[in-house]
């Protein structure tokens, strides 16, 4: 792929003076799935046959099992079924794994033990997944086996890890600050990453920062996996960030100044109010939240139920006669909160259904409100961590709340995003439902 050749391009450069390898240290981080594991077989069998003479190439990764796993699986099978493969032969005796070339030149693996590496000579060393290293050791025992030889090269590569990666990040956090001060030096350092302030669900992040994106890693794919894999962990694996720094990202849409001047613990509901359910998509909690109008007209909004599961929300209509007060409640038709729809028909109660175009209508009417300081709330903690934890989905050129990052139960605010939208939406109004003051429409005044 173009990325791959860029990187082998760039780190066999050839010193002018010397006619040598230019660069002694190659770092490279990439999302997973790009397409590492085949640009590292390619430079270790390059290592092997044309560098002149027999060489010696050491592997490893996370751990022995890992790196015998690799080499077995991927590594192996791969020369074996190409043209060179009269050209090897395989030791596969645990402990002691080799490719040994025709040529003299031999490739094996690196135990990830205090000791390893010592005594040996090594041309080319590759330290794989280096997200799991939390010192230095392996590099440690890996450069003084190349001080003597004549072009050594020692290769990190990894996808991002956390912030209990310390031996990448160090290495990450260096190449950058050498790239942006335009240093040469002996270390060639590739990057591809999104920023952290990137929107995450739109394909542009992802075509910048992954580059097997449409060639070998279908965008299909991708979008799948937005949807159903938990934030940090999309983040980490597809656009190669930190994942603790990116989940410890709170108040990213509302900020925390507007939400919190929003609050007011005195608030009330002046008119009927508006009841909406959601449900998250693994069904573990559940939120009713009202939406009206206070008697200054301005909007408020609140939760009535945040619990564990779904059955208690029909026990709530059940008691205290709730579905002759409230007489409809709201629901996305698309999300969790559809399967109870019959139950609470049955009840008595008037399903609205809230569709994509008003979801999104909802979202940026309350954005608008909360940031403008024309939305009231009552302090409450499932709100509060709902607003504070929220992501966008982006829905062409607008957006929704983001439902599947399991980080933080978003029901709560998608509830109050339903019936705030449908009590001020004229066409969502239930039928004898009386006029309801849009706060949307209110001036300063």
């Amino acid at each position: 792929m173009p990325w791959q050749r860029h990187v082998a391009d760039i780190a066999y450069e050839l010193d002018e003076e010397t006619g040598r390898l230019a660069y002694r240290e190659v770092r490279l981080t990439v999302p997973r799935q790009s397409g590492k594991t085949t640009l590292m077989l390619a430079a270790m069998t390059h290592r092997c046959i044309a560098m002149g003479d027999r060489q010696r190439i050491f592997y490893t990764a996370q751990t022995g099992k890992d790196a015998r796993l690799k080499w077995e699986d991927e590594h192996v099978p791969v020369i074996e079924r190409s043209a060179l493969a009269p050209l090897i032969q395989v030791r596969r005796t645990n402990g002691s794994e080799a490719i040994r070339w025709n040529n003299g030149s031999i490739w094996s693996l690196l135990a990830t033990t205090e000791s390893a590496g010592h005594g040996a000579q090594a041309d080319l060393g590759v330290l794989d997944e280096a997200f799991s290293y939390v010192d230095d050791r392996l590099e440690q025992a890996m450069k003084p086996a190349m001080v003597t030889r004549p072009q050594p090269q020692l290769w990190i590569v990894s996808t991002a890890g956390t912030e209990d990666s310390l031996y990448l990040n160090e290495k990450i956090d260096d190449g950058r600050i050498r790239a942006s001060a335009g240093q040469t030096s002996s270390v060639a350092f590739f990057e591809w990453s999104a920023p952290e302030d990137a929107e995450i669900s739109d394909p542009d992040t992802w075509r910048a920062c992954m580059p097997a994106l449409g060639i070998t890693v279908p965008i299909e794919a991708i979008r799948s996996d937005f949807e159903s894999m938990r934030e940090p962990e999309f983040r980490r694996a597809y656009l190669n960030q930190r994942q603790d720094r990116a989940a410890a990202a709170p108040w990213q849409i509302i900020s925390e100044d507007n939400w919190k001047a929003c609050a007011d613990t005195s608030s009330a509901i002046a008119d009927q109010p508006t009841i909406a359910l959601d449900v998250t998509p693994s069904r573990s909690m559940a939120s009713l939240c009202a939406a009206g109008t206070r008697s200054d007209g301005a909007a408020h909004v609140e939760v009535i139920g945040n619990r564990p599961g779904t059955s208690w929300v029909l026990d709530w209509f059940a008691a205290e006669d709730r579905v002759r007060k409230y007489r409809s409640i709201v629901i996305d038709p698309v999300s969790g909160a559809n399967s109870l729809v019959s139950d609470l028909r049955n009840m008595g109660l008037q399903i609205v259904e809230v569709g994509t175009r008003q979801m999104v209508a909802g979202c940026g009417k309350f954005y608008d409100l909360a940031t403008q300081g024309r939305l009231r709330h009552i302090d409450q903690v499932p709100l509060n961590a709902a607003v504070a934890g929220s992501k966008k989905r982006n829905l062409g050129d607008a957006w929704a709340w983001h439902r599947r990052d399991n980080s933080v139960d978003v029901s709560p605010l998608v509830a109050a995003t339903l019936a705030l939208q449908a009590h001020i939406a004229p066409e969502l109004r239930p039928q004898g439902t009386p006029q309801i003051v849009d706060p949307w429409s209110m001036t300063d005044e």
